[in-house]
């Protein structure tokens, strides 16, 4: 992992995907979208019907958070970051899409992985827990899909110094597992 803090834009473009390592550490600026389970399975569902989705994924990064109401001149309450895992059924439908980055927190699956790769595609962790300090990055929300889904809509956030760290990289390296190597015989 390199101590210096690398500045990038979202979308992402291909460069930038591809660029990312497993340890970097970043400060996001631009938009991502925010979605969790429920937005995921509808989104799936949709392409199940042969719709087109009501979001373009194209570049795309996508937020794992289902953020709470806001304070008055807030754009959002705390937007910590929900299991990834719980979107790994629904992932690699929307790699195919063409996104092409992923913030959340935990573990995914080989499946998902596989996909990253073949797609070029990286996963970042946002810190748990630090949720109304995530927040202050969000400069603006918008519901873009499914509305009644409440805090798990599909939304656009206008992010500026986003801080996430790569934990798989779009060749599969994983920092869960490289960044543990060391104290693994203590």
């Amino acid at each position: 992992m390199s101590d210096a803090v690398k500045k990038i834009r979202a979308p992402f473009d291909e460069a930038t995907a591809r660029s990312l390592r497993a340890g970097d550490r970043v400060l996001i600026s631009g938009t991502i979208l925010a979605a969790r389970d429920a937005a995921h399975k509808r989104l799936v569902e949709t392409l199940d019907r042969g719709e087109a989705l009501p979001v373009s994924l194209e570049g795309a990064v996508v937020y794992y958070v289902g953020p709470s109401p806001a304070r008055p001149g807030h754009a959002i309450g705390a937007a910590g970051p929900t299991t990834s895992g719980r979107m790994d059924a629904y992932t690699p439908r929307l790699l195919d899409q063409g996104l092409k980055g992923m913030i959340g927190k935990g573990y995914r699956s080989a499946k998902v992985v596989e996909a990253m790769k073949k797609h070029g595609v990286p996963y970042l962790a946002a810190v748990g827990g630090a949720g109304a300090l995530i927040a202050r990055a969000v400069k603006k929300y918008t519901v873009l899909a499914y509305p009644d889904l409440g805090p798990e809509a599909v939304a656009a956030m206008e992010v500026e110094d986003f801080p996430a760290i790569v934990v798989i990289d779009s060749t599969g390296d994983n920092y869960y597992e490289t960044g543990q190597a060391p104290y693994r015989h203590l």
